[in-house]
């Protein structure tokens, strides 16, 4: 039986990543920040709820005992993530961005991964079949924001492509440095998530494909790499 937390998972691409995965036969701990909306989604699906904030240290220690003493972890998702629009639903543009709005995004995006993923290492170093999948973007990609005319170019914000890109190197070090687990980045695409404010044009189901994809790979698998739901992605 393999067993995966899912951080941030009691909506959106998390919670669809949860069903998916528990229907598939794993046993899934549903991380989340607010621990009744946790149960309630846990509930509905069968997962174990999990009281889990990315951006707290005694938090993630806590969930990591949980889940030592249900028995060890197989599959880290780290899906937990904020975008930092303005409260209409407007991406904050470079220009106007602060460095307090980039430190908040940063928290959770990008250090939450840090705590959490290190936290459970103990664990995933104790599974014959150790994977780590990081929720990234195709807005990480250094390549597609500086080339005119692609969708990405056009986004107008800082600090969210930052945090992401971010992510993808952490990816590719951590990959380097553990070889004996699968660690992958994945860009779910433009999915509609309170993220956006709902504005994506993909739904959650086509979003968590790659995620759930990774997440079942096996020994064999990629490492160190960063795909999308056609493929590798450009850096």
């Amino acid at each position: 039986m393999t067993t995966t937390l899912i951080t941030g998972a009691n909506k959106g691409l998390g919670f669809e990543t949860a069903r998916r995965l528990v229907d598939a036969g794993h046993t899934v701990y549903l991380g989340s920040r607010d621990p009744e909306r946790g149960r309630t989604a846990a509930e509905r699906l069968g997962a174990r709820s999990l009281a889990l904030d990315v951006t707290d240290d005694e938090s993630v220690a806590a969930a990591a005992k949980t889940v030592e003493a249900g028995g060890g972890l197989d599959v880290l998702v780290n899906n937990a993530g904020a975008e930092g629009r303005t409260p209409e639903g407007n991406v904050i543009p470079a220009a106007e961005v602060t460095a307090g709005m980039m430190r908040g995004l940063f928290e959770t995006n990008v250090f939450g991964i840090v705590r959490v993923t290190n936290a459970f290492l103990p664990l995933l170093r104790r599974s014959a079949a150790p994977v780590v999948v990081n929720l990234s973007s195709g807005l990480a990609s250094l390549e597609r924001m500086a080339t005119p005319g692609t969708p990405a170019h056009a986004y107008p914000g800082i600090a969210y492509p930052a945090s992401k890109t971010a992510v993808n190197m952490i990816t590719v070090q951590y990959a380097k440095q553990l070889p004996a687990m699968r660690i992958n980045a994945v860009d779910p695409g433009y999915t509609a998530t309170d993220l956006n404010h709902n504005t994506g044009s993909l739904t959650v189901e086509q979003g968590a494909e790659v995620i759930v994809r990774m997440a079942r790979i096996g020994a064999d698998g990629p490492s160190g790499g960063y795909f999308d739901a056609e493929g590798p992605l450009p850096w």
